[in-house]
């Protein structure tokens, strides 16, 4: 077996943590314990071109100045344009801050974009914060946010809500991959069958498609999309939880729908099908509802209608369809599982004093930037008065109740208003890791019961009797939520071949048994594979190292072969994304044994045959090199990496080696320094989690070990035990070494 261990310790974890969202930290750009400043410098001339021209989206070069009292930053040469619908013709506007519309693949703090909300149909400035807030403490993926000051040419242009743009960079950020469909729904997606044509699903309403693709536009595919709202609207209610649970992510859609419903979220699907997105998840397979544009919420309303104490179960626009909803509710089991996320949100968040204190000291917090936004009366005649009288009573037309007496009646009434039942145990992120042969098996998935008794794992080998093995909680892979835990079972490894499949039951103390996912997960374990192709150096920010033939410093990947035979290339692919093998097939060219090959990662395929469709992401990215179709693309080599610095390659300390290190002077194209310590190729260490956040990672075996940097700097000294704790490691990539030898590469999110 070829030395890859260590990487693939590292690669295999990835594919069965990344199922759930990974809910990044708020860092720096959206801090939220200080209102930082934001300043954008721009021509006067210019910006009154924007101001006159208020649907326009062309962007213009500016200054953008970032200071939250840690950071002080200046960035030039960024996008500035309007943003937003109604708001661009309001007094105090929207506005969009690309980083890298003019330096292609700039990205400010991991971001490529800000939306910067002026909220002036709300007086309290908060209300979509809020929602934010509560979906996060709900566990469910969408934008991080923040309170900022605007400054535009040095005046003051008021408070705005700093709100995170979704793209492939919240994508990646929040599921772990970014190759899926993204889709913008827009009003009136009510996602309706409208046939089998994907086509059809490309109508535009206002000039623009409803189901707006962001990701993949060129391939312009809705085959998905179309399958989808087939399987929505056309299976027959009884088969419908089996069907679609292999498309949605159904249990995170219910659970956003009760914070919908709870906040009044009426501009979203439910009521106007409008506002959301949805993003095609590869590493699961399954569409995700990500919730958009809420700052008509908690009581805000241009009907008459009480969104306070509206029916939960009838809340829909009662003379349009909303197919998501409506047969979500029609399903016994949906219903059950929407009433407990519902009484979960109220009685675990949203009628807690903690939260509701909270909101005080959000407009405390906020007011003196209020007071003296010069923009904040000139839509409605607000005041510093009607700013604090929103937290707790109506300011009158669209805002007839407070934030306040808002939730204290919509909890009380949809408490009122649930059924009285009990939810089978909510199954869901049931994922695996991808060993080879006679490596250890581990199945995860997420529970969510405020009664569970036990989880069990069902699985049988080869097709033979099925047997069961208890789950247990594990709290070094579990996500922070309500009533859900995380849990684990292993199993011994396999020989190549062999066919595992398993499904995961859970039980409360009632009896009531669930068990998911409807038809067993199936895996083979793969063959090792013998050819012996290697990642060897790359570099994800290239400034001035090397030019490829058109004279552009790109991004670069170099290939080894160690074999003792040439490798003919044209079967197979290079990746930036682990879960996507054939992102990019090699052209038929053939790698001389010892022989180094140099693939430009730029973005520009048609550049030629030695350059990929993608680009390397600097910040944290994944470099998978993978075998014909004919062996199931397998994994050939492969790494994950975070935080590269521009002109500084990575590579492998020795051609081939598992350790790697950081080259200031790079070796693109020939071998790599022999600076370092050579890799032991005898005996590996196994540890797990990896990658992990922190508490403490776990060793196969009872032995001594230390953890260094890439550098061979020791960070963490030698200890004995079958367990190291990892609490004070900063994000990056590790080496774990043992005194007999052995190392293993070690990731910390």
């Amino acid at each position: 077996m070829k030395r890859l261990s260590a990487i693939l310790i590292l690669i295999t974890a990835c594919t069965f943590l990344n199922a759930q969202p990974l809910f990044p930290a708020d860092g720096e750009v959206y801090i939220k314990s200080t209102v930082p400043r934001i300043d954008v410098l721009i021509h006067p001339d210019t910006l009154a071109w924007i101001y006159a021209n208020v649907e326009s989206d062309h962007e213009f070069r500016a200054v953008f100045v970032f200071d939250n009292g840690n950071v002080h930053d200046t960035i030039r040469d960024i996008g500035f344009r309007l943003r937003g619908n109604t708001s661009r013709y309001s007094q105090k506007k929207s506005f969009k801050v690309s980083f890298n519309t003019f330096i292609s693949g700039r990205k400010y703090h991991g971001v490529e974009k800000l939306n910067l909300n002026g909220e002036h149909n709300d007086p309290s400035v908060s209300r979509a914060g809020i929602y934010w807030d509560i979906l996060r403490q709900c566990s469910l993926a969408g934008p991080r946010y923040n309170h900022v000051r605007v400054y535009i040419n040095g005046n003051y242009h008021g408070l705005y809500i700093n709100v995170e743009h979704i793209d492939e960079e919240f994508a990646k950020t929040w599921f772990g991959n970014n190759d899926g469909n993204l889709y913008k729904c827009l009003y009136p997606a009510d996602l309706t069958y409208r046939g089998s044509n994907p086509d059809l699903y490309k109508f535009e309403s206002g000039g623009r498609r409803v189901y707006e693709l962001k990701i993949n536009e060129e391939a312009d595919d809705y085959s998905d999309l179309a399958h989808f709202i087939d399987v929505l609207n056309n299976t027959p209610l009884q088969q419908l939880p089996c069907a679609l649970e292999k498309v949605f992510n159904v249990q995170d859609y219910l659970k956003v729908a009760a914070v919908d419903i709870i906040t009044g979220n009426w501009d979203g699907y439910i009521y106007n099908k409008n506002n959301f997105y949805l993003y095609h998840n590869i590493e699961s397979g399954l569409f995700e509802y990500i919730p958009y544009d809420v700052d008509n919420t908690f009581g805000i309303d241009w009907f008459g209608i009480e969104w306070a104490t509206r029916n939960i179960y009838s809340w829909a626009h009662p003379s349009e369809s909303r197919p998501l909803f409506t047969r979500l509710m029609q399903v016994p089991d949906y219903k059950a599982q929407f009433t407990y996320y519902m009484k979960q949100a109220i009685q675990q968040v949203t009628s807690r004093q903690d939260f509701l204190d909270n909101l005080f000291i959000i407009r405390d917090r906020l007011q003196p930037y209020v007071a003296n936004d010069p923009y904040y009366p000139l839509d409605y005649g607000y005041t510093i008065a009607s700013f604090n009288q929103s937290f707790e009573a109506g300011t009158g037309a669209h805002v007839p109740v407070g934030l306040l007496p808002y939730l204290q009646t919509r909890n009380t009434s949809a408490l009122s208003q649930a059924i009285n039942t009990n939810s089978a145990p909510m199954i869901k992120y049931v994922r695996h890791n991808a060993p080879l042969p006679f490596q250890e098996i581990t199945i995860l998935a997420y529970v969510e019961d405020d009664n569970l008794s036990r989880v069990m794992l069902e699985y049988r080998v080869n097709g033979g009797s099925w047997q069961q093995k208890n789950m247990t909680e594990n709290r070094l892979n579990s996500i922070s939520t309500i009533n859900g835990w995380t849990f684990v079972a292993t199993l011994s490894g396999l020989d190549a071949g062999t066919l595992l499949e398993f499904k995961i039951k859970a039980t409360d103390n009632n009896q009531v048994t669930a068990a998911k996912p409807c038809d067993a997960i199936q895996y083979t374990i793969p063959a090792p594979n013998p050819i012996m192709l290697y990642i060897n150096e790359f570099m994800a920010s290239n400034s001035s190292t090397i030019a490829d033939e058109y004279g552009e410093y790109d991004d670069w990947i170099e290939i080894y072969n160690a074999g003792s035979q040439a490798v003919w290339l044209g079967d197979k692919y290079l990746s930036d994304n682990l879960n996507n093998p054939v992102k990019w097939a090699f052209p038929d060219t053939t790698i001389a044994a010892g022989g180094y090959l140099l693939v430009w990662a730029d973005g520009q395929p048609s550049q030629g045959s030695m350059h990929t469709p993608y680009k390397l992401d600097k910040d944290k990215e994944e470099i998978g090199i993978f075998d014909n179709e004919l062996s199931g693309f397998a994994l050939i080599d492969g790494i994950t990496y975070t935080n590269q610095s521009t002109n500084i390659s990575m590579g492998r300390v020795t051609d081939g080696a598992v350790e790697w290190k950081l080259f200031d002077n790079p070796t693109p194209g020939s071998t790599n320094s022999m600076v370092g310590i050579p890799e032991n190729p005898v005996y590996r260490l196994n540890i797990f989690p990896n990658p992990c956040n922190t508490g403490y990672i776990y060793l196969e075996e009872f032995i001594t070990a230390s953890i260094s940097d890439l550098s061979g700097r020791e960070i963490l000294p030698a200890v004995t035990s079958q367990k190291i704790d990892i609490s004070s490691l900063k994000p990056g990539i590790y080496l774990v070494r043992s005194t007999n030898g052995g190392v293993a590469k070690l990731m910390v999110n």
